[in-house]
């Protein structure tokens, strides 16, 4: 079979696309044939050799993917030959293997997608995983009716968005281009601010009539973090669950107190705090493929390149160029 291959860590040019064998599946596993493959920052971290969870190199990178059940190993009877799924590779051992035509993987691992549910948008689910803790585990304890979502555009952002809107909340999107700022719009966003050429505290105290906002999700990081706490109304909090621009600021409590008067909360966040608890991992899964089998949610993708252009589809990911989600075709 056809798959991607990292061997040393480096530039999107370490990504080789190399013939392997397909795997068979052992025992208590399953075959699937991949149809989507979602391209992630995780997958972008495993290249560069900053990834927290790294697999052991050589490996094939990729967290996610849709396909369909082609085989059984000894002693499974389920998901059937020709049942599509979605394969995380949050429920594998290593974060990494979907880069690729065929994966193995014990068949308590690939959840049935239900009739309705299209492959390519299943192969979309892990930004959504993360956004729906964002806003519902990270955020415990926050009554929130507003919510500032950063790099809105983004796979997470624009499922964050999304999501929000879905439990109620008002939404102001934070993206960088006017192009990105109308497909936030069309997402149901209620205000869109280009970070390049507005002011982004002052839209956002002026669009909340100087309360500001009560949840603020910020991937973002670097010197300019602090200002999150501006914005906050009271009882507010700010959730970082990335470093785009880099660490935090390092003086965060003199940030909060400057703005003490609201009582900020900070919270950091990562979705590997649920790597013991799959049960919270599948509930949430079967949740989201609810959602999209109901059409509540809908993953907004940008391009679909086959799997030969893995490369590509990384260097486009780190340009900040992509609006939603980068797709990779077998």
């Amino acid at each position: 079979m056809k798959a991607i291959l990292l061997r040393q860590p480096g530039a999107p040019t370490a990504l080789e696309y190399v013939e392997v064998p397909t795997p068979v599946p052992g025992e208590g596993q399953i075959l699937v044939k991949a149809d989507t493959i979602g391209v992630s920052m995780p997958e972008v971290l495993v290249r560069r050799g900053t990834y927290n969870w790294m697999p052991p190199l050589p490996a094939i990178p990729g967290i996610e993917m849709s396909g369909i059940v082609v085989a059984h190993g000894p002693n499974v009877t389920s998901p059937a030959v020709g049942q599509g799924v979605f394969v995380s590779a949050r429920e594998l051992p290593v974060r990494a293997g979907c880069y690729a035509e065929y994966i193995a993987v014990p068949a308590r691992a690939a959840y049935p997608l239900p009739a309705g549910v299209s492959l390519e948008a299943a192969a979309c689910l892990s930004n959504y995983q993360v956004a729906y803790h964002l806003l519902h585990s990270a955020a415990r304890g926050i009554n929130a009716g507003s919510v500032l979502v950063y790099a809105a555009a983004g796979g997470v952002g624009s499922a964050a968005v999304q999501l929000a809107l879905l439990s109620g909340k008002s939404v102001i999107a934070v993206v960088g281009s006017d192009a990105k700022a109308r497909a936030v719009l069309e997402l149901g966003a209620g205000q869109a601010i280009n970070y390049r050429s507005e002011d982004v505290v002052g839209r956002v105290m002026h669009c909340t009539g100087g309360r500001g906002v009560d949840l603020i999700l910020d991937p973002i990081g670097g010197k300019g973090f602090g200002r999150n706490f501006t914005m906050l109304a009271p009882f507010g909090m700010v959730i970082s669950y990335g470093r785009l621009d880099g660490p935090p600021e390092p003086d965060l409590v003199a940030a909060m107190r400057a703005n003490s008067t609201a009582s900020p909360a900070l919270r950091f966040f990562t979705i590997h705090s649920f790597d013991d608890r799959p049960d919270i991992r599948s509930a949430v899964t079967k949740k989201l493929l609810t959602h999209l089998m109901a059409g509540e949610i809908r993953p907004l993708v940008h391009a679909r390149l086959p799997l030969a252009k893995a490369a590509q589809a990384h260097e486009m990911l780190e340009s900040g160029a992509v609006t939603g989600k980068l797709l990779l075709k077998p």
